[in-house]
């Protein structure tokens, strides 16, 4: 078991080395190379899932979503499926214990949303013997220093801590909420984002198991529909990101329960996913789910509407884009007479399916001074 005297001493003889790596009485790693052929014959792992297709094992997710979309209590329900071998928004999880951990809500929020869980499913408080909770609002929740000079990040004793009762409970998960708490640096600096995401996954990797990291979106995340947050860094670092956001088309929310949480980057799956679900009585419950014929056949209408709608406006004369503004594609054909009922998010799945699929293509024209980018059918 790592303790946090021997986590230091790594880090002290990493920083000695790095000062200075002519030391002699500092000793040298272990050397981590091996030769490929060395595979050979060997049985190779299947990929772990915490959630299948969704949240990876062994690294970090990203869940992230605007302050009051509930992500908090969606990522409780996730700790409390995995805690009790229930199903997740209809997803089956893996069974273990989970560390739950949270910088915003106190313990008595914590109990009132976990008795919300509990009386929704019809379990006991005595059934949660493998899901821990902690938190740590009103305290000091910083899991790192940030040496300002050098940009390097140091653990702090409460990154120590965790990870020791980690050591100890050998959870299948832990969720932490949120990233503008736990994390001492600019979210907009990159190399502070791998460092910061590097630290968490590092417990992943030592106790295999699967870490979700909650964050909010940037403005810019928000008005774009990505849902990403200050630097690049933070989407590139982790394996997997998922965005909760409300259902609003045109400024406007027929329904203030309903949500939808979409797969923004699935390193070992596919993008493009949504799970639609309602708040209702204290929990989120999942909308009836698509069958796989049923998925196929809206992914092809919506490349059929996108494809129908750009022949009909090439031949208007009127030219649409891929970079956003009032010409871009999506917004463009939702807003149509004709997009018949597909959606902004569908009609960006399409395109870049499409342009994946080479159907579809990038063409520019205009003075050198002007250039100018629009989507055409490829022949």
């Amino acid at each position: 078991m790592l303790t946090a005297v021997d986590y230091y001493q790594a880090m002290d003889v990493e920083r000695a080395r790095h000062s200075n790596p002519y030391i002699d009485d500092v000793p040298a790693r272990k050397s981590q190379f091996f030769a490929a052929s060395s595979l050979d014959g060997a049985p190779i792992k299947s990929r772990e899932w915490a959630v299948q297709d969704l949240v990876p094992s062994g690294t970090v997710t990203l869940l992230g979503g605007d302050g009051g979309t509930g992500k908090s209590l969606l990522a409780l329900q996730l700790a409390f499926a995995i805690a009790t071998g229930c199903r997740w928004l209809g997803y089956q999880t893996v069974s273990g214990s989970v560390m739950f951990i949270s910088a915003e809500d106190d313990k008595d929020e914590l109990h009132r949303r976990t008795a919300d869980i509990v009386r929704a499913t019809g379990m006991r408080f005595l059934d949660l013997e493998r899901l821990t909770l902690r938190s740590l609002a009103g305290e000091d929740a910083l899991l790192a220093v940030l040496d300002r000079s050098s940009g390097v990040l140091t653990p702090t004793p409460l990154y120590a801590e965790i990870e020791a009762r980690i050591a100890a409970d050998k959870p299948a998960l832990i969720v932490l909420d949120t990233l503008a708490d736990l994390f001492p640096g600019n979210e907009n600096d990159r190399a502070q984002a791998r460092q910061f995401i590097g630290l968490l996954r590092g417990w992943a990797i030592r106790h295999s198991c699967a870490v979700i990291l909650l964050a909010h979106p940037s403005l810019s995340g928000l008005s774009s529909g990505s849902g990403t947050s200050g630097s690049t860094g933070w989407n590139n670092s982790v394996r997997s990101r998922l965005y909760l956001e409300r259902i609003v088309q045109d400024a406007y929310e027929a329904n203030p329960d309903a949500r939808v949480l979409r797969t923004m980057k699935a390193n070992y799956g596919r993008t493009g996913g949504e799970i639609t679900m309602t708040w209702k009585e204290g929990v989120f419950v999942p909308d009836g789910r698509e069958t796989g014929l049923d998925r196929m056949a809206s992914t092809a209408k919506a490349e059929r509407v996108f494809l129908k709608l750009l022949r009909m406006l090439t031949e208007q004369g009127r030219r649409v884009n891929t970079g956003g503004g009032q010409t871009y594609a999506p917004s463009v054909f939702k807003a149509h007479p004709d997009a018949e009922g597909i959606s902004k998010f569908a009609f960006r799945s399409a395109m870049e399916k499409l342009l994946g699929e080479g159907k579809i293509r990038v063409v520019e024209d205009g003075p050198a001074s002007k250039r100018r980018s629009y989507l055409v059918e490829a022949e």
